[in-house]
């Protein structure tokens, strides 16, 4: 296993690297604009590993949402961290759990503004599904030769040669505190090497992200003007499973239904009226049946009406890395579904899922009865096209089509004599709606020529057209009304929202170089 830290994204040598690198910096010098300098690995894993110290710190803050004490911790110990770093800084109100603002001085209005969205809070834990002492003391590891992973020296971490694939465990350790502490490694790497900013630059820390962020239109509203920026870089989520710089332009929206089909007003005895009483649960598989087929294509007429995708995408698509066999022997399928001609080409389709069903009861419990109705709770993951508003109603009008009167409680005596099949149905958006940015917009190519000056082009950083998880991208976008870019920079395999999340040292390194390299190009 290899000591020193290295990050390799392209064969050519770090002088070669270098000078290429100074091309595009020459030119823009000539024609008046400040050149780009590119951090090495050398130096950002320097400034990394002087920041591990804190990093340890802030994973031993719990920041579930559902403790405004907790939260307010974290915004505080933050909010010193930003200010160490000559930051000027301002919480946010948000009913107990602010949100943090910080700001670099000396704008210039000449130089474009950027806006870095991250989040402080994190997903709940259940102590004991971890592998370690608690999700609140973070530990380093590193594989075993059989595939696992075992505790080590974290004194190791901050002083001596690094490993790239160390991992540090603990809650929030990639998502989201990681990439905050990459940020302020950035920083300390531009300040050392007495380089300004090419962009002014701007920082917003969610601290609700993990409950759907139910209040961040509502404050950002409230500080539009504080907050106001020419675009936005949101990092947040996993990178590529290849681990290769990742450009992502767009998120899928979340929205929750609920399906229940009505039987007698009372459960039944199945002896004295199967085959006299309906069953609901059978009604309702058949239902669902209806809505999708055995491609796994959704049947519900329109449902992929809206979805527009041009030659040029396909093509930026295809050219994603993925392995889908490797993908499938992972999740343990044998054929994927036939919605798009790939992995890629698949998330940009809105989605019906069966999260769950329900009738009478199951188990040691088991019961001889016909019940009195099934419930099936589904998922709607909607796209920047598709709305929760007009996949539901579409849904809507499909269970109709199939001869069901809709109601919104349970029946009446008078609609169960009227109607043979009764059924009510509902859907909501979860608080995060689809988003999409064009992959050739100003901050997108500015993105994508940050990333490959610093990385180079063989191999090309990826580029995805919207990824299936859903961040609040469109409520931000909303307010703000400009375009963004999400520039995850943490391991695809941490673990996020799991039992023992965790964070690749190599990647802490290789996201220090990629912010550091946004932040020294113009916008």
């Amino acid at each position: 296993m290899p000591r020193h830290c290295t990050v390799r994204h392209t064969p050519t040598s770090q002088n070669q690297h270098r000078l290429l690198a100074l091309l595009p910096a020459l030119v823009l010098g000539a024609a008046g604009l400040a050149g780009a300098a590119e951090l090495s690995t050398a130096d950002a894993e320097h400034r990394a590993q002087a920041t591990y110290r804190e990093y340890f710190d802030l994973l031993s803050l719990p920041n579930d949402a559902i403790a405004p004490e907790d939260i307010r911790k974290n915004a505080d110990w933050l909010e010193r961290a930003f200010r160490n770093r000559g930051f000027t800084t301002q919480q946010l109100a948000n009913n107990g759990k602010p949100m943090l603002y910080a700001e670099l001085p000396d704008s210039d209005p000449k130089r474009k503004t950027v806006l870095f969205y991250m989040h402080l809070d994190g997903q709940p834990v259940i102590p004991a599904q971890w592998a370690q002492k608690s999700p609140w003391t973070p530990v380093l590891k590193r594989k075993t030769a059989q595939g696992g992973w075992e505790e080590i020296d974290s004194a190791q971490l901050f002083s001596g040669p690094l490993d790239p694939e160390w991992r540090v465990f603990g809650r929030s350790s990639a998502d989201d505190k990681g990439p905050i502490m990459m940020m302020l490694a950035a920083i300390d790497a531009l300040k050392a090497s007495g380089d300004r900013p090419a962009v002014n630059v701007k920082v917003i820390l969610d601290s609700e992200e993990e409950k759907g962020s139910p209040s961040i239109s509502q404050v950002m509203q409230a500080n539009r003007d504080l907050l106001r920026t020419d675009a936005i870089v949101i990092h947040d989520g996993p990178m590529h499973a290849s681990n290769l710089p990742t450009l992502v332009f767009g998120n899928r929206g979340a929205a929750e239904a609920r399906l229940t089909v009505y039987g007698g007003k009372v459960p039944l005895h199945s002896g004295h009226y199967g085959n006299y009483a309906r069953n609901p649960a059978q009604q309702l598989a058949s239902l669902l049946a209806s809505m999708k087929n055995d491609q796994g294509r959704v049947t519900v007429p329109g449902y992929y009406d809206h979805v527009k995708i041009s030659e040029a995408d396909r093509k930026i698509m295809a050219a994603v890395p993925d392995d889908e066999a490797a993908l499938n022997r992972r999740l343990g399928i044998a054929h994927a579904d036939k919605v798009g001609a790939n992995y890629q080409e698949a998330m940009q389709y809105p989605s019906l899922n069966v999260r769950g069903m329900a009738s009478a009861a199951v188990g040691d419990k088991v019961a001889n009865i016909v019940p009195d109705k099934a419930v099936a709770e589904l998922d709607l993951r909607t796209t920047p096209d598709s709305s929760a508003a007009y996949l539901g109603k579409l849904i809507e009008q499909h269970i109709v089509r199939q001869g069901y009167h809709l109601v919104k409680d349970a029946p009446t005596d008078e609609e169960r004599s009227r109607y043979d099949k009764l059924a009510s149905f509902s859907y909501q958006s979860e608080g995060a709606d689809a988003a999409g940015s064009p992959i050739d917009s100003v901050v997108g190519k500015w993105a994508y020529q940050s990333l490959t000056d610093s990385f180079g082009t063989n191999p090309a950083p990826v580029r995805i057209r919207m990824m299936g998880g859903t961040v609040p991208t469109a409520e931000i976008v909303h307010v703000l009304q400009v375009p963004f870019v999400i520039i995850p920079l943490v391991n695809a395999d941490n673990n996020q929202h799991a039992a023992n999340e965790n964070l690749r040292m190599g990647n802490y390194v290789s996201g220090v170089r990629t912010i550091y390299s946004l932040l020294t190009h113009p916008l």
